[in-house]
């Protein structure tokens, strides 16, 4: 049904869908999920309509295909302008989050591993490439600037990515606590960064081809489509050998037998070829 308003642009409902979402964040004890609720806490009470293009323009801003070649513009400008140590370093901290992400997915996509009590079937991509890569983005951005202003920089990319995370809430997209792990993840691996390159030595990049890169990069690869689920339900599969892979409404509801592994599938009509 949420998908059905998006298309049909019915901003009433996603008015109500926004609203949806801060009360289910109010029923969900952690953290970050207080912040996202602070974030979306206008929304709510002010009853502002946020168009259906909107949200799904925001959405997409936390797709691997806009988010990774973000950041790594962001390793490319650390490279040249204060040589490999922070580029390594930040590679490494976004390839393992990256990997607790997709290890997530293949675990419930193969073999049906969650958290059925809290509606957990993965990490999310969008939360945490979004929460890792924005606020980063902002502190390379703004190296050469005060630490003040750096500060505030990172705390808006912070920002940004949490209304990424909770739009993938109201496009149904993910559950609250998917999205939760993702914020926390991202922002665990942007903060270890920029604790690491905060007394970097400033004055070496230029802020204003740093900003204008980054921001041509999100403007040239937003909506383009990245069949990532596609290539991470190839992966599940391959590895588990089951013929079909978990899907979460059928696993929620507790009968989803095991799927039949894929020897099994095309054993029958290999002995009837033969």
């Amino acid at each position: 049904m949420l998908l059905q308003a998006f298309i049909a642009g019915n901003e009433v409902q996603v008015s109500y869908c926004s609203e949806q979402l801060y009360f289910r964040l109010a029923r969900t004890d952690h953290p970050v999920a207080a912040a996202m609720q602070q974030l979306l806490f206008p929304i709510s009470v002010m009853n502002v309509d946020l168009p259906a293009s909107l949200w799904m323009s925001i959405t997409a801003l936390g797709s691997i295909g806009v988010m990774l070649p973000v950041g790594l513009a962001a390793a490319a400008w650390l490279a040249l302008g204060y040589g490999w140590k922070y580029t390594i370093q930040w590679l490494a901290l976004l390839g393992a989050g990256s990997g607790c992400v997709a290890l997530s997915k293949i675990a419930f996509i193969g073999w049906g591993v969650g958290m059925r009590n809290i509606d957990f079937t993965g990490i999310s991509g969008h939360a945490f490439m979004a929460t890792a890569v924005l606020p980063v983005a902002c502190f390379v951005a703004l190296l050469p600037a005060r630490g003040a202003v750096r500060a505030g920089g990172v705390a808006l990319g912070l920002l940004l990515g949490v209304v990424v995370g909770g739009s993938r809430v109201v496009v149904n997209a993910h559950s609250v606590s998917e999205v939760v792990t993702g914020c926390a993840l991202g922002g665990a691996v942007a903060i270890a960064f920029v604790s690491i390159a905060w007394r970097a030595e400033p004055g070496k990049l230029s802020p204003t081809p740093v900003t204008a890169s980054l921001c041509a990069v999100v403007v040239a690869l937003h909506g383009v489509p990245v069949p990532t689920q596609h290539w991470i339900t190839e992966i599940a599969l391959g590895l588990s050998g089951h013929g079909r892979p978990y899907v979460r409404a059928r696993w929620k509801a507790k009968i989803y037998r095991a799927p039949e592994r894929r020897a099994d599938l095309y054993a029958p009509r290999y002995r009837a070829a033969a």
